[in-house]
């Protein structure tokens, strides 16, 4: 009979671009600080399951009794993936808090935190610079993520974050990746530069400091997304406004303007409903709509459910 308090967990990690090295298919520390995240209610089974990097043996009747560390140790559980991908980084910046740089460490460091790709890092006794290429598909996800970024740089200037690490957003790579590939470097929103100084990572701020910059580029895309998100329902109250102000017209009304998808149907003045609703219907149909207005599939699409817009009487029919 199966214990109900023991769970498989397996991870498959993003396939790491040439320039990243994998010991064991892991990176450099990831063991250790599984150990150190986790202590006993995990054991790491090897070699783990067909198809993945790591698979954990997790123990829940370890859990703790007390409701709000069972809690953070859930959500620590739930984040394995950074814990491992970001095992580098914190080595890294665990030997920046003692002003010393680890023992057979390259001048700079790559670690994959996307399917082949990856940000680097220059370990240095006094700092550590890190480096994100920022790459995105979508040209218009290039184009907000630019823009943001840009803003991003600015704001480390206002005076409530003189505390926080430099932050520098340039087109072209920094001089510290110097002989880094240039596939390793392609980027069409640019590079973003961070300078992490002994002050950033100590004592509990190394934590939060390692998540950070482990999620940065999840950050940012958010953020793109969220932008991407508020343009389109600006284009749609804009649209939304427009029609608004076409149907109020005296002579639109006296016309019977309806819209029907991407044009305006006109119908005689006087024409009964029974008609007019007809030569909607067939509008749509004719453009392969099925009985639909291409304004309301733009409204399904690009708005959230709880948004409903104002009921417009056109001509006798509601649009």
């Amino acid at each position: 009979m199966k214990n109900p308090h023991i769970l498989l967990l397996s991870l498959s990690l993003p396939t790491p671009p040439l320039e990243t090295v994998f010991v064991g298919g892991l990176p450099f520390g990831a063991i250790e600080a599984i150990k150190a995240a986790y202590g006993g209610i995990v054991q790491i089974l090897d070699p783990p399951r067909d198809g993945f990097n790591l698979t954990l043996k997790l123990n829940l009747s370890k859990l703790p009794q007390d409701e709000d560390q069972r809690h953070t140790l859930l959500v620590k559980i739930a984040s394995v993936r950074e814990v491992v991908l970001g095992a580098p980084l914190r080595v890294i910046l665990k030997h920046l808090a003692s002003r010393t740089v680890a023992p057979d460490i390259d001048q700079f460091v790559a670690l994959v935190h996307r399917p082949n790709e990856s940000f680097f890092l220059v370990p240095q006794a006094e700092k550590v610079t890190v480096v994100f290429p920022m790459r995105f598909k979508d040209s218009i996800d290039t184009v907000l993520a630019t823009s943001f970024l840009q803003e991003f740089m600015e704001s480390r200037r206002t005076a409530g974050l003189s505390n926080a690490p430099p932050c520098l957003w340039s087109q072209t790579p920094p001089l510290e990746l110097k002989g880094v590939t240039d596939d390793a470097l392609s980027a069409n929103a640019g590079f973003v530069t961070f300078v992490i100084l002994p002050r950033h990572v100590e004592g509990r701020k190394l934590d939060r400091t390692v998540w950070n910059l482990s999620t940065f580029h999840a950050y940012v895309n958010y953020h793109v997304k969220e932008l991407k998100g508020a343009s389109r329902i600006c284009a749609f109250l804009t649209h939304w406004h427009m029609l608004r102000r076409v149907y109020a017209q005296p002579d639109a009304a006296a016309c019977g303007v309806t819209y029907s998808g991407s044009e305006l149907c006109q119908t005689r003045s006087g024409e009964d409903q029974e008609n007019t609703t007809n030569k909607i219907f067939q509008t749509s149909e004719s453009q392969g709509q099925s009985n639909q207005f291409k304004f309301i599939n733009v409204l399904a699409v690009d708005m959230p459910l709880s948004f409903v817009p104002p009921r417009i009487e056109v001509g006798g029919l509601p649009s």
